[in-house]
């Protein structure tokens, strides 16, 4: 680390270095509740907010208005202020030390509620929606068949962002999650211990949770920004 310039290939003990991260943590249990998490957040959260954003964008009802501002207006709120109320719900519900406890506040958000919304205003014309009332298409039909393969590039957009802010969320897990039921973020703090912090060991167990991060996105990524270029060439 105080190497100059800095290496740029890891040192001869990296393998030494992962063994020992698998002794000090259980980084296999903590990788598996992680992905878990994060998926479930992440299909709830494309699905929810795509629909929400279909609503307020393209559906006209009572309070549209008040309602988007109000949704907005929880992104000022800093999440800090949430976690007593948040920690006596699910200890009501004795969800305390369950994964459900940390993927269930994280199911919708406002910014992908927005998000999908200034989508959806730009990609999705209302003559195609009247078009297919006129055919007989309900609300529902409407959302399955016209508003999801129009909404897929900002759907993978919104569904990539908060795969990666799940994945590396570290507040709320250590305060939901016990040491027996771990997320990467939570499982990475228990390494390098000791009178001084062996930051080899720490760095170590970072490159392997951020690893199956880089994986998804080198698999997804071009998708992703070809999904983008797509729908702006069809916009």
């Amino acid at each position: 680390m105080a190497q100059v310039p800095p290496s740029l290939l890891p040192g001869p003990n990296l393998i030494k270095n992962f063994e020992q991260v698998l002794e000090e943590a259980d980084i296999g249990k903590a990788l598996l509740n992680s992905l878990i998490v994060s998926s479930s957040i992440t299909l709830g959260t494309v699905l929810c907010c795509t629909l929400a954003g279909f609503a307020f964008a393209k559906l006209k009802f009572k309070g549209r208005g008040a309602l988007l501002t109000l949704t907005i207006g929880t992104m000022m709120i800093p999440p800090q202020l949430g976690v007593i109320p948040l920690f006596m719900l699910i200890a009501e519900l004795q969800w305390v030390n369950q994964l459900q406890a940390v993927i269930l506040p994280g199911l919708v958000s406002a910014f992908g509620v927005f998000f999908m919304r200034q989508y959806l205003v730009q990609s999705l014309p209302d003559e195609l929606i009247e078009a297919a009332r006129v055919d007989g298409a309900s609300t529902a039909r409407i959302f399955w068949s016209i508003v999801i393969p129009i909404a897929r590039p900002g759907m993978a957009v919104l569904g990539m962002l908060t795969f990666m802010t799940a994945w590396n969320d570290f507040f709320w897990p250590i305060i939901a999650l016990s040491s027996q039921e771990p997320t990467v973020q939570v499982a990475l703090r228990q390494l390098g211990g000791g009178y001084v912090n062996d930051q080899s060991v720490i760095m170590a167990g970072t490159l392997l949770g951020t690893l199956p991060v880089l994986l998804v996105f080198g698999l997804l990524g071009r998708q992703i920004v070809g999904g983008i270029m797509q729908g702006a060439v069809k916009g």
